[in-house]
């Protein structure tokens, strides 16, 4: 939490999360000096810890504070559920805090400290969307004590999470590989700022910068770093974007995932993870494409892994949309909302489902310690969220009516997308595992050659000098997807470059 010098804090919930928060703040008065303990606990209220009096119930002691405009509240209740924390908002706000920040939930508490350094500012993804659910990340994690893990996409959404959790899991070294340098500066400062206040293991953390693209790199990195498991989140993901930049999404995101299969091969890392989506399933898109065909070298690669080590295990997690991660609807929205409005939504019935970050990357973590019982693991997403809701509830969360203060337009689907997404396909089946949240998915040969799929691409995303008209030519990419993935979407006026 950053703070300045004489600023208030007021920290709510007296258990051992709040005076865990209060006595690091009586170390540390430079961030600011606790006036008072809020709790609704009868036998708490009017007692006091370390000098610091506690007050209650909440809702009265809130009303009767003077609030400055420096002044902050901490929400230092892990067990919070999503209605209690969006009541404590709302409480906070008309008190008259500029600035609210909470601690981790319960579920993403190691070993049950909390330190100052893990809160952060409260967000609509704390109050939106479904319960996550509580994972024991301590036991998800076991198998990753002492071990060297790389995470591609260090500095993405995901990547960052992975990250952030697996500071904890007790590894020997972390990895930290990410094409963009400043992404990956910010996780790595962020972890060592962490470690520095006390949380996590004192694993070496070691920042790369590379491209998945570039194998011969690859080759000669990977044996040197000696890694036990690769959690594989790198990939270009913007649906729009990629789908006028449909070379550049399989260049990277299917022959880089190729290219990290190999050298982990190559290497002996035992376990691999692949970061999935659900628009994999009977893609639509370029993305989704690339996706369908990581997956499918993810099977590949699971087959040689066991036959040159029967402990290895290579396999692919898929859920659904995240809420929050860059590029994604959340952030758009609270842009449009700031800016007062209108939120654009493609069509009123448009659905999606969403779990949060910290939700996704611990079930993740939890899938990859599952790793023997398949090679595909499908995480329960819960039911499906339209999409106008999830916007009419943002607008209320920044204390604006919808349709009133800020409206809502719809703007049709764009290339790409469809209106409701599947987390599975009619030819794959599921079955339980051992956790009810994360399922096992079966799925078919994929009735294609994959050799032959890259040989294919390869020409449109590698200059070839016997086929320079190949190189880059959209048209041709889209004609060669659509012979082996038949549900992409055709694109007549597709220009070829």
């Amino acid at each position: 939490m950053k703070a300045r010098k004489g600023k208030n804090v007021y920290i709510i919930g007296a258990g051992l999360a709040g005076l865990g928060i209060a006595s690091e703040l009586a170390e540390k008065p430079t961030l600011g000096k606790v006036q008072a303990l809020l709790d609704d606990d009868p036998a708490k209220i009017g007692g006091s810890f370390a000098g610091i009096p506690i007050i209650g119930p909440v809702a009265a002691a809130l009303k009767g504070l003077t609030v400055q405009p420096q002044d902050r509240v901490i929400i230092a209740v892990p067990s919070a559920s999503q209605a209690v924390l969006q009541t404590l908002h709302q409480l906070v706000k008309a008190t008259g805090f500029a600035s609210v920040h909470i601690v981790p939930a319960v579920a993403q508490i190691i070993e049950g400290d909390v330190h100052l350094a893990q809160t952060r500012s409260i967000d609509p993804l704390d109050i939106l969307g479904r319960p996550p659910a509580a994972i024991g990340l301590k036991d998800s994690m076991d198998w990753l004590r002492g071990k060297r893990v790389l995470i591609s996409g260090a500095g993405g959404s995901i990547g960052s999470e992975l990250a952030r959790q697996m500071l904890e899991a007790d590894v020997e070294r972390l990895y930290l590989l990410g094409h963009g340098e400043n992404s990956i500066y910010q996780i790595d400062r962020e972890l060592r700022r962490l470690q520095a206040d006390g949380v996590g293991s004192l694993c070496a953390i070691v920042p790369l910068i590379g491209d998945l693209k570039d194998r011969a790199w690859l080759h000669f990195v990977m044996p040197r770093l000696r890694v036990d498991a690769v959690f594989h989140a790198a990939a270009y993901k913007h649906v729009p974007l990629m789908e006028a930049n449909p070379v550049a999404v399989v260049e990277n995101n299917v022959f880089g995932t190729r290219n990290l299969l190999d050298a982990s091969l190559a290497s002996r890392v035992s376990r691999f993870i692949l970061i999935s989506t659900d628009k994999a399933v009977q893609p639509l898109c370029s993305y989704g494409a690339s996706k369908y065909l990581s997956e499918r070298l993810v099977l590949a690669s699971q087959s040689r892994a066991k036959a040159q080590d029967p402990d290895s295990r290579y396999c692919f997690v898929r859920f659904g949309n995240v809420l929050g991660s860059r590029g994604s609807i959340l952030p758009l929205f609270s842009q449009q909302i700031e800016a007062g409005g209108p939120l654009t939504v493609t069509h009123p019935d448009t659905s999606r489902f969403f779990m949060t970050i910290p939700e996704a990357c611990s079930l993740v973590l939890k899938a990859g310690s599952l790793a023997d019982q398949a090679p595909a693991f499908l995480l329960d997403m819960g039911q499906p969220v339209l999409i106008r809701e999830l916007a009419e509830q943002l607008i209320r969360f920044y204390g604006l009516e919808p349709h009133k203060d800020i409206a809502i337009q719809y703007i049709g689907l764009r290339p790409g997308e469809r209106l409701h997404e599947s987390l599975s396909s009619p030819d794959e089946s599921l079955s339980a595992g051992s956790d009810r949240r994360i399922q096992l998915l079966h799925c078919p040969p994929a009735g294609f050659s994959l050799d032959e799929v890259l040989v294919q691409l390869t020409p449109v995303c590698f200059h070839q000098p016997d086929r320079p008209e190949a190189y880059r030519n959209r048209r041709l990419l889209r004609q060669i997807l659509r012979r082996y993935i038949p549900s992409l979407e055709e694109n007549h006026d597709e220009s070829e470059y």
